[in-house]
């Protein structure tokens, strides 16, 4: 008769020294008056054994939490597999959809990878908890059934109901569901053996290792290369990559030197996009501004021209539209233009104009002089129409550092400017004041300046400037294309789409 209770699920009180222990029964001895629980949870916890047999004077209390019917042992297997295969937190038991008892669970988990020992291989590991007492095998049978009368169990359609309501019993709850739709679905969600289920977290890594992944590539070039087929993306095939100023269209060759000069340039620079640009002296860039002007390219209009760049560069130098712009009246930039009584100092002048309609502090200095050139005196009648300041001694300029120095001192023919005190003195001043600075059309190597720039600025071709000239820059002045060709020039315009470009030393 003890045999009729294998398979059921209950809970044995062994007092306070030994603790409670679930599980399901697995074997009674009638001879020994021992009962065994396979899967045993001690005090909530999962046991490391897989087996635990008790004497009948060891237990102070067994509850049943579940008996199977005689076609239920599948889905008692189930639910011993899914409920009682993962280790819970206590020892109290709630009722579950299908009237079982359930346990709450709480998953160990292991941090190290471990090698993955199966379950069945602790199967026959017992332990046998040492009674303190003897009992005969019909009081066991005779305690078994009385537990079960108590709880006023009676078999039904070949299940268990209760047919009268304990203070101890639990109570299932009703799924809602007909025609065993709750028993199929658990079926197909736990229906797998949780023996084939490991006990320790799997090796990623060294799984991982074991594949071999340089032999599957070759594997699969050798089969393209013998059927003839060739796929994308194989290993060996590196897509072409191109940079986000690159075409990715095939065109024609480009042709990265398309300035020819007649004679041989003592210096080359080169653009951003890898066009040489060659030098070319001081006299041939003179008779190009001669030719220029004789087809309609006034003084005017190169000065306008070159005001207009060099402003240009300067704003960029300035900051940009991160300071200048209407939010920023607080920082508004301070620039001291240094001007000589020459056509270059008539260019500064020009570009000081710009810079002051474009809200810069603008300090222009200006010797005293008692004939000042056309140019100049009609490039300074527009700037006094601006808001820019004009001083004409060395001690009326900032003491402090300003945020550029523009040169437009020097001259290509007049040397002797050099020696003359006021020029000394400005140059002494924009070496103390450390601000950066930029020359505008500066002179040749052979002609050394008195301050040393950071930036150049170049028009139309640039000439073969010194270390002293700084990082070198050229602006398009607007001299068409014949008028190179009319000097001996093969020209094509380097620009692009700006009017301001740098050059790079070959």
């Amino acid at each position: 008769m003890a045999t009729d209770w294998l398979g059921s699920i209950v809970s044995i009180n062994c007092g306070e020294s030994l603790g409670v222990y679930q599980g399901r029964v697995s074997a009674v001895d009638q001879v020994s008056q021992t009962i065994s629980l396979t899967r045993p949870f001690h005090n909530g916890v999962k046991c490391l054994v897989p087996e635990v047999t008790f004497r009948a004077g060891d237990i102070t209390e067994l509850k049943i939490l579940e008996i199977p019917g005689p076609g239920d042992s599948r889905q008692c297997r189930d639910l011993q597999q899914t409920e009682m295969g993962i280790p819970g937190v206590g020892c109290q038991v709630g009722p579950s959809q299908n009237g079982t008892g359930k346990v709450l669970k709480k998953p160990i988990s292991s941090s190290a990878p471990q090698n993955i020992p199966r379950r069945t291989d602790m199967k026959n590991q017992d332990i046998i908890i040492s009674p303190q007492q003897q009992c005969s095998k019909s009081y066991m049978d005779r305690h078994v059934e009385t537990l079960i009368q108590s709880k006023g169990f009676r078999r039904r359609h070949n299940s268990w109901s209760s047919s009268s309501r304990h203070p101890n019993q639990v109570t299932p709850k009703k799924s809602g569901l007909k025609n065993g739709q709750m028993k199929s679905k658990d079926d197909e969600c736990f229906g797998d053996d949780i023996d084939e289920i490991p006990d320790t977290d799997f090796d990623f890594e060294g799984n991982l290792a074991l594949f071999d992944k340089a032999a599957v590539f070759e594997e699969i070039e050798t089969y393209e290369r013998r059927s003839g087929t060739r796929s994308r993306g194989t290993p060996n095939e590196k897509p072409a990559r191109y940079r986000h100023d690159e075409n990715i269209l095939e065109s024609e060759p480009i042709v990265y030197r398309r300035i020819v000069v007649p004679q041989n340039a003592n210096k080359e620079f080169c653009t951003d996009s890898g066009l040489v640009v060659p030098s070319v002296s001081y006299e041939l860039h003179k008779k190009l501004l001669s030719v220029a002007e004789k087809h309609g390219l006034t003084l005017e209009r190169r000065l306008e021209m070159t005001g207009v760049c060099a402003s240009q560069m300067a704003l960029s130098l300035l900051g940009g539209p991160n300071r200048l712009n209407p939010k920023n009246v607080h920082q508004r930039p301070t620039v001291a233009l240094l001007c000589g009584p020459h056509v270059k100092g008539a260019q500064g002048i020009s570009c000081g104009r710009h810079l002051s309609n474009h809200d810069v502090h603008v300090i222009l200095f200006l010797p005293n002089f008692v004939k000042m050139l056309e140019s100049i005196t009609n490039e300074l009648n527009l700037f006094s129409k601006t808001q820019g300041q004009q001083v004409s001694s060395v001690k009326d300029l900032p003491d402090t550092p300003v945020d550029l120095v523009i040169n437009c001192l020097d001259c290509h023919e007049n040397a002797f400017l050099r020696d003359q005190p006021w020029y000394k003195a400005v140059v002494d001043w924009a070496n103390q004041n450390r601000a950066p600075v930029l020359s505008i059309d500066p002179p040749i190597n052979e002609m050394e300046q008195g301050i040393d720039a950071k930036w150049s600025l170049a028009l139309g071709l640039p000439l073969p400037l010194g270390e002293r000239a700084g990082r070198v820059y050229l602006c398009d002045i607007g001299i068409p294309q014949k008028v190179f060709q009319e000097v001996g020039i093969n020209y094509h315009s380097p620009f692009g789409c700006k009017f301001v470009i740098p050059l790079h030393s070959t």
